[in-house]
């Protein structure tokens, strides 16, 4: 989406105030925002704010000779490659399915000749009245593009359809505006897992691996991009789910496998998550209390579960392509190659996490992909970028296939 152009209307509405984080989040994907402020929305934003965050001036008066003679509203209705209202109040719908254009807003939405898309927001009543139903089925039947609203609180008590939906959903509807050709995976169910276990050794401490998660969500959410349905099965991040994604959490790799053989069937394993390898053979339910003068107390551990190798040997419900990572300090490619014969997935993501690569917990990745035949080291880049070139190679793998 880098470099594509959105002017975002902004109506009256409580709802308002999450548009600052969802220009936020609109920048770090690399769009570009100009913003149409309302004079309702201007009670809930400023102009400053929203000039702020999109790093481009905020338009809101029609008779502004100044923006007239420069802009326009009609050059600004069509410098845009979509047009988004958030919140979309009942009453500018209400203008927009009667074309009417007595303020900059309703006048740019019925100057545009570009794709629109409304994000609704208004109290469950308003929402549920015959008038703007009939509204909103009007501008679907012109084209308009409706997210949400969402179900849940309100901001004057009562609860029911009508939030507007979280920045998150905004902006992948945009992606899926942009993005909405290739769809490659359409149809295909993929499982992957994600971020640490941790395991008990008292109900106070655990032991797990050094993982944030982020490389596992990156390539559930670019898989969903994709056309995937994704199952995601994460151990405990602090990361925001990928929007979606249908997310399962689990605290122990012996959770961690329950939830993922529960999930079969699917086409695609992804597993990405840093499992603990051991785990206490007999943890307490209560905390073990240091001793003053004593010894550590001992521990015995046990093998978990080896959940990439379970899922490699399923039989009939192996997914058509299993992918394991491998988390290595030294010898990277020989260890991974290794690994992938010993578990018998199809393909390895190799990567090194020694403390100098900045791996663990950093936004960087630097990996190799191991399949039956070759091993290809692709550059240091983006965990996000890793996780789209993965899942393009996924595509691509069975599109040969068909």
């Amino acid at each position: 989406m880098q470099g594509k152009r959105v002017l975002l209307i902004v109506s009256g509405g409580i709802a308002a105030i999450k548009i600052p984080e969802t220009i936020r989040r609109m920048r770090e994907r690399g769009l570009n925002v100009r913003c149409v402020l309302t004079e309702g929305g201007a009670q809930f934003v400023t102009p400053l704010s929203l000039s702020a965050l999109s790093e481009d001036k905020v338009y809101s008066d029609i008779f502004s000779l100044t923006d007239e003679n420069e802009m326009g509203h009609i050059n600004l209705s069509r410098d845009a490659d979509v047009l988004m209202v958030a919140p979309a109040s009942a009453d500018i719908m209400a203008k927009m399915a009667a074309g009417l254009a007595g303020d900059l807003a309703s006048t740019v939405l019925l100057a545009t000749d570009k794709p629109v898309i409304c994000a609704p927001a208004m109290n469950v009543r308003m929402w549920e009245h015959p008038a703007t139903q009939a509204n909103v089925e009007l501008l679907k039947s012109r084209g308009v593009i409706m997210v949400g609203p969402d179900e849940g609180d309100m901001a004057c008590g009562e609860y029911g359809m009508g939030r507007m939906a979280e920045p998150d959903m905004l902006v992948k509807a945009l992606e899926d505006f942009f993005l909405a050709a290739p769809r490659p995976l359409e149809g295909r169910h993929a499982v992957v897992t994600s971020g640490p276990t941790h395991e008990p050794i008292d109900p106070v401490r655990y032991i797990a691996n050094r993982s944030s998660g982020k490389q596992g969500h990156a390539i559930a959410a670019a898989l969903q991009k994709l056309g995937c349905k994704t199952t995601l099965v994460t151990g405990p991040t602090n990361l925001k789910d990928p929007v979606g994604c249908d997310v399962i959490r689990i605290e122990s790799a012996r959770d961690m496998l329950a939830a993922v053989e529960k999930a079969l069937p699917a086409d695609i394993a992804v597993c990405a998550a840093a499992v603990a390898d051991w785990r206490t053979s007999n943890a307490p339910d209560q905390k073990i209390k240091k001793q003053a003068g004593s010894a550590p107390p001992s521990l015995e551990m046990v093998e978990n579960p080896d959940i990439l190798s379970t899922i490699s040997n399923a039989g009939n419900k192996r997914p058509s392509l299993v992918v394991g990572f491998a988390a290595e300090t030294d010898d990277v490619i020989e260890n991974a190659t290794s690994k992938r014969e010993r578990k018998g997935c199809d393909w390895i993501v190799a990567n090194d996490v020694s403390p100098q690569a900045g791996t663990f917990a950093g936004d960087d990745n630097t990996v190799h992909l191991i399949t039956s035949g070759s091993a290809e080291s692709w550059p240091r880049m983006t965990k996000t970028d890793v996780a789209n070139q993965l899942a393009s190679r996924i595509a691509q793998h069975f599109e040969a296939a068909e």
